[in-house]
């Protein structure tokens, strides 16, 4: 595998910290706010559901792990979701050091479900990263409307690459 993918996910690391910071910022009654007008119900609900879809498209199906289910599972805190995502971090470094047909499209088929869906091995990586990015804003949005606004100097969106 070329260097592509990890030094993005790097960034990608780099960008979820300060969304950590900015959740840490917030008193924990409002990252764990349920409101039926946020998706996922809260502002953690959403983090716990973005870690939840790395497990399921890069582990389950991309690797072939067991299916994890977040659901309903305790996360008390932000230190207890920076904990999933330690364990995102190691299965996407296992996964870019062996998916070897980066961009083979295969047919996928849900093992419960039945429906199926053309897939790769860099779309298994790409497609919770987008969609991690997605509910960030949901999550910013979300905490703006509780009244905690993200700092102006503080840049939520992929962060810049490191010079050398």
């Amino acid at each position: 595998m070329n260097d592509d993918l990890p030094i993005f996910y790097g960034w990608v690391q780099r960008s979820r910290e300060v969304l950590f910071g900015y959740c840490e910022s917030l008193p924990l009654e409002i990252y764990t706010q349920e409101r039926s007008d946020f998706g996922f119900g809260s502002i953690r609900n959403l983090h716990v559901h973005v870690a939840d879809r790395y497990l399921w498209w890069v582990g389950a199906v991309g690797m072939g792990h067991s299916e994890t289910d977040l659901k309903g599972a305790d996360f008390p805190n932000v230190a207890a979701v920076r904990t999933v995502f330690d364990g995102v971090d190691r299965l996407v470094e296992e996964a870019l050091r062996s998916f070897d047909r980066l961009d083979e499209v295969y047919v996928w088929t849900h093992p419960r479900k039945g429906w199926k869906a053309n897939v790769s091995q860099r779309w298994l990586l790409m497609h919770p990263i987008t969609h991690e990015f997605h509910h960030k804003g949901q999550m910013v949005a979300s905490g703006r409307v509780l009244g905690h606004p993200v700092l102006d100097s503080i840049e939520t969106d992929l962060v810049s690459p490191l010079s050398s």
